[in-house]
Parts: structure tokens; sequence; C-alpha cells
């Protein structure tokens, strides 16, 4: 099995990458590969690079965020189950300031997305259990959820489509 990716550049916005890894199949299942150094960090900027995953398992109708900060790079994608996933651009000073881009994400529509530092990222999980995988690159500490921007999952500003108007949400986003 050898290790590609085809690589997307949004058209919607700026830095924001889709990434569609090579799977193998088999009368099994399958095996692909979510990060090779060798191929992604090309996308980030000189002296940035990846220090450490998160998982996070959810629940039918559970959404998470709009949640992000000015210097983390974000590669995700779900593991498991399907998902909604959406980017938002946040950044003040880009062209393409609050506008979203949405992607649906599945074992049968494997897709890796690399989110820039300002953009908020959020997810709808549209199966009845989904696990999501973040990597993070960033300079300096970690920035933890309580030192990052939220945005309403409804911001009237953004109007984005989501797949429902009854989230199961965290107090931090009912807010």
């Amino acid at each position: 099995m050898s290790i590609s990716f085809q690589i997307e550049h949004s058209n919607i916005i700026a830095d924001v990458s889709i990434i569609s890894p090579s799977v193998s199949e088999d009368h099994r299942g399958n095996i692909w590969t979510s990060f090779s150094e060798d191929y992604l960090t090309q996308y980030l900027p000189d002296g940035i690079h990846f220090k450490h995953d998160k998982f996070s398992q959810s629940k039918k109708d559970v959404l998470r965020g709009i949640h992000g900060d000015h210097k983390s790079w974000k590669l995700v994608t779900c593991v498991f189950g399907d998902i909604y996933q959406v980017v938002v651009d946040l950044r003040k000073n880009s062209p393409t300031y609050n506008a979203w881009i949405s992607f649906d994400i599945s074992i049968k529509n494997q897709k890796l997305i690399l989110i820039p530092p300002g953009c908020g990222n959020a997810y709808y999980v549209k199966s009845d259990h989904a696990v999501y995988h973040y990597k993070l690159a960033y300079p300096g500490e970690y920035i933890d959820h309580d030192e990052q921007f939220t945005v309403p999952w409804n911001d009237n500003n953004l109007k984005i489509e989501w797949p429902t108007n009854n989230p199961v949400l965290s107090k931090r986003d009912n807010k």
C-alpha cells in the first residue's frame, strides 16, 4: 500500500485544504493514512509543526463548535460515523470574512480538512455515533478552550445551513 493524498484547496476560504487519502480496500475492510509528515507539513508555515492529537466521541445530533483560536492549525477528520463538517472564516482582515464551507465526511467519503488559524471549526453528528480526530500544529504552548473563541452555531450573520435546527449542545455552545 502506498501513501498518497489528493490535495484540493478551497475556492471559498483561503488556506483551507481538502485532503483525500488513498484508501485500500479488500474483503476485510480498508486501511488509509491520516497523516504523513513528508506530504502534509508543506501546507504549514515555516517553523510550525503538528504537536498533538485529540479524539472526540459524540452521539447522534451532537453539534460541537464553532470554536477556534488565532494560532492553531487543525487537521480534522471523522474516523468512525458520519459528520457534517463546517469551517468558518473568522479572520477579520480576510476577504472571505464570515464565509463558511461544509463537507460530509464518513467512511464512504473520507476527507481530512486542514483549517488555518482564525477559522472556526464545527461539526454535527449525523450517525448514531461518531469519532472525530484533530491533529494540532501551533507555535508555543497549546491554547485550551478557555482561551479560544466561540461563535454561536446559529449566528444570524453566518447563516450556516445545518442539517438540524435542534442539536444537542454543550453549555459552552448553548450560550
